[in-house]
């Protein structure tokens, strides 16, 4: 499977800034294990990242074997542990998100209209970034409510759209001879460089912590909130695993408990002889 073009990206970057500045004057065949678990070491402080960098070598070298530049089985990343991450899963509340629409508005007056425009998008639909800045119009239906994406972090999907993205995708002005939703300063290209404008944004709306994939965990966590099944919110999100998820399974505890409370309500006032009227507490004996 060929990766994506961001993915490549991202590899050349590791490459040039972190690997190669350590590694770049070894032959392959003469790099060992001591040497590789240093690297991944000094990177302790970004676990993350040291993650991936071990990742990407040990990818290398297993090419390195098949094109027989090292012997099979001489991986020098083979038994370098792993940091463990701390997955971080930011949900912006309903106070929080008030906040951070009023500073939408407010930066709309700023010149910021494509960006404010990507960013309400990403909350309302629970996309990804690269989706939202690549979305072309030939893949958004109005008319049904959706978008039928090309392509994705996990392939070609259909990502159903509510009212609200839909009326927002109706009012956004079309370009002529651009194919993106959210053009670019170039022709024919899409809006890239949001980084800036967001970070501008949530230092205004006091939100400093959170960032852009957080609205897409919000996006999940309101569905999760609201009683959604886990199947049918994966199933929007696009998750190819039920794992994945899962993580928003507690957020459905409240919604559950008020449906329960409602459920006992009804049969204790069945039990204190009022069908469908109001709870008749029990006395104590």
């Amino acid at each position: 499977m060929k990766k994506k073009p961001r993915s490549v990206a991202g590899d050349r970057r590791m490459l040039r800034d972190l690997i190669l500045p350590k590694l770049g004057k070894r032959k392959v065949e003469d790099v060992t294990r001591s040497e590789i678990s240093r690297l991944h070491a000094s990177l302790q402080k970004t676990p993350y990242q040291a993650n991936r960098v071990l990742a990407l070598l040990s990818k290398m070298f297993s090419l390195a074997e098949r094109w027989g530049v090292r012997p099979d089985h001489s991986n020098p990343c083979r038994h370098v542990q792993k940091f463990r991450e701390r997955k971080r899963t930011r949900f912006l509340s309903g106070e929080e998100l008030a906040r951070l629409g009023a500073e939408l508005a407010a930066s709309e007056g700023r010149g910021l209209a494509l960006p404010v425009a990507a960013f309400r998008l990403l909350v309302l639909t629970g996309c990804r970034r690269g989706e939202i800045l690549a979305l072309r119009w030939s893949e958004v239906d109005l008319e049904r409510g959706c978008l039928q994406l090309t392509d994705s972090k996990t392939g070609p999907k259909v990502v159903p759209l509510g009212a609200a993205a839909v009326a927002l995708l109706a009012a956004l002005p079309r370009d002529g001879g651009n194919p993106y939703v959210l053009p670019g300063e170039k022709p024919g290209t899409h809006l890239t460089d949001i980084g800036k404008a967001w970070q501008r944004l949530r230092r205004r709306a006091g939100l400093r912590d959170v960032r852009l994939h957080d609205l897409r965990h919000s996006f999940a966590s309101v569905g999760a909130a609201a009683g959604l099944g886990l199947p049918i919110l994966g199933a929007i999100l696009g998750h190819q695993q039920p794992s994945t998820t899962a993580r928003y399974a507690h957020l459905a505890d409240d919604p559950l408990r008020a449906a329960a409370d409602r459920i006992s309500a009804e049969i204790a006032a069945a039990l204190g002889g009022q069908p469908g009227g109001e709870v008749i507490p029990f006395k104590k004996p």
